[in-house]
């Protein structure tokens, strides 16, 4: 991967981004992303931010690399930190992370009370605990989207200042995603079902089956159970 050829992961969260966005890249790694919005003439300027030396001189070899200088500045902060007031920035990416580390991310960024256009964020993990964040914070999701990449499922979301309100039932499984269905969403969940199953199996078998874990499990699997016989009976009733 490079700016040239974007991961499928990357390549994702790209599309999202609005035409002539003054762009914050928050942990950029490399500057790929960034770098490859310049390149395509998608944006006009745009900060790499990273929180430790040695990510930093790898964004600044790429930039240096693509000839980017005069349009994409690297700087070395935590999180928000990197942004100024005479940059207007409009639109922040935070990819790459855990969703608790991008939940602090914004909340430390969110103690100034400034709202930017559009937040495009790409959680590994724990992106009920985003959207969440989200809907605390006057920001309303308007897309979503899963993806599979290297081994791995994604998910991406694209937000805007407004309100939210989630059912729980959205916050787990996304509210778009409900709607949308993608047969790589209903895989991803198929997928954790399978493992609740197996950990349930474990846990009765050692004799656990009266445990919290093993109800915690059990409910987390009929929940999944219930969502996917939704996304089934609508496929069915569509045919």
């Amino acid at each position: 991967m490079d700016a040239i050829n974007l991961s499928k992961r990357l390549a994702c969260v790209a599309k999202f981004i609005p035409k002539g966005a003054r762009l914050a890249d928050i942990g950029s790694d490399h500057a790929y992303l960034p770098a490859h919005l310049l390149l395509n003439q998608k944006i006009d300027f745009a900060i790499a931010g990273e929180v430790a030396l040695g990510p930093l001189q790898n964004a600044q070899a790429e930039i240096k690399n693509a000839e980017l200088t005069k349009q994409l500045e690297p700087r070395l902060g935590d999180g928000f930190a990197v942004i100024k007031p005479n940059d207007h920035i409009d639109t922040v990416v935070i990819a790459g992370m855990g969703g608790q580390l991008i939940q602090k991310i914004l909340a430390e960024g969110h103690r100034e009370h400034h709202q930017y256009e559009k937040l495009i964020l790409q959680p590994n993990t724990d992106t009920a605990m985003v959207r969440t964040w989200l809907q605390n914070n006057q920001y309303a999701l308007v897309d979503e989207t899963m993806l599979f990449d290297d081994g791995h499922y994604y998910e991406v979301l694209v937000a805007q200042p407004g309100i939210t309100s989630f059912t729980e039932q959205q916050i787990t499984f996304g509210p778009f995603n409900l709607q949308h269905q993608t047969l790589t969403w209903k895989q991803r969940w198929q997928s954790e079902l399978n493992r609740l199953n197996q950990l349930l199996i474990t846990l009765f078998q050692a004799k656990q089956g009266n445990s919290i874990a093993y109800q915690e499990y059990q409910n987390q699997a009929q929940q999944i159970k219930e969502v996917l016989g939704n996304a089934s009976e609508k496929t069915n009733s569509s045919d």
